[in-house]
């Protein structure tokens, strides 16, 4: 019997990259994975089911709440529920490295819409399915940058240390319906978002170097710590955050 035998997840910004390997791990451990991204998500969705796997997938902007609720309601009509909400999605490929006084506010309000209020919207819209199931567990991705104040990135950095604060936040609001809210923070991870990115090969350098375990981190590394907080191995465990990086930062 799989881990995930009879659980529903919802993986958002799971398209490509990271959120992609978060998905198919999730649905090799039996879990019915519902795919959420800007991006068409119909790649991912069928190769999930060619392994046998169950899956769905929808367009959905994260920072706006009527299709995350839509995204939900959709998930669980399919699925009967949603045990898991991997809050995925971000910005992060596109961004370029520049001091904070030259990051434009509106530069500064898009990450957060995404970074923060993402996460903030997709647990409003699943809580009542949770909420009703006396069960779920919540799983922000956040990023080992908070650990180090990585600089020229600013908007980035604090739009995941304050997932790292909503983390503990919702897990004290959230214990009394069964409820677990972890966070998972990777290092500078080799998908092909960041491999695409044009100062790729100066970041790798810096990260190896500053790690315990001098080599590149692939998303494959990430699985078996996301599979922990998904599973009920971890269903005592709430308000933590799991870094993931080869040693570069230590909390």
């Amino acid at each position: 019997m799989a881990r995930l035998d009879g659980i529903s997840a919802i993986v958002t910004g799971a398209a490509q990259g990271i959120g992609a390997a978060y998905a198919r791990a999730l649905a090799v451990e039996g879990a019915r994975v519902s795919i959420c991204d800007l991006d068409p998500p119909e790649e991912v969705v069928e190769a999930i089911r060619a392994a046998g796997g169950q899956a769905i997938g929808r367009i959905c902007d994260v920072s706006d709440p009527e299709t995350v609720t839509a995204l939900v309601r959709a998930t669980e009509d399919a699925f009967g529920g949603v045990q898991v909400l991997v809050n995925n999605a971000a910005l992060f490929g596109k961004i370029v490295l520049k001091p904070f006084t030259e990051i434009a506010s509106e530069e500064w309000d898009r990450v957060m819409a995404v970074n923060t209020r993402g996460p903030f919207e997709c647990v409003k819209a699943v809580l009542p399915v949770m909420r009703r199931q006396r069960y779920g567990k919540i799983i922000n991705i956040a990023s080992g940058t908070v650990f180090k104040g990585t600089p020229m990135m600013l908007h980035y950095v604090a739009s995941k240390g304050a997932v790292v604060a909503m983390t503990r936040a919702l897990a004290r609001e959230l214990g009394e319906y069964g409820i677990c809210c972890n966070a998972l923070a990777p290092g500078l991870t080799l998908s092909d978002t960041v491999k695409g990115r044009n100062d790729y090969g100066a970041l790798r350098a810096l990260n190896v170097e500053s790690r315990s375990l001098k080599r590149e981190e692939t998303p494959d590394d990430l699985i078996g710590a996301l599979l922990f907080l998904a599973s009920h191995d971890s269903d005592f465990m709430t308000g933590q955050t799991l870094l993931v990086d080869g040693g570069s930062a230590m909390h």
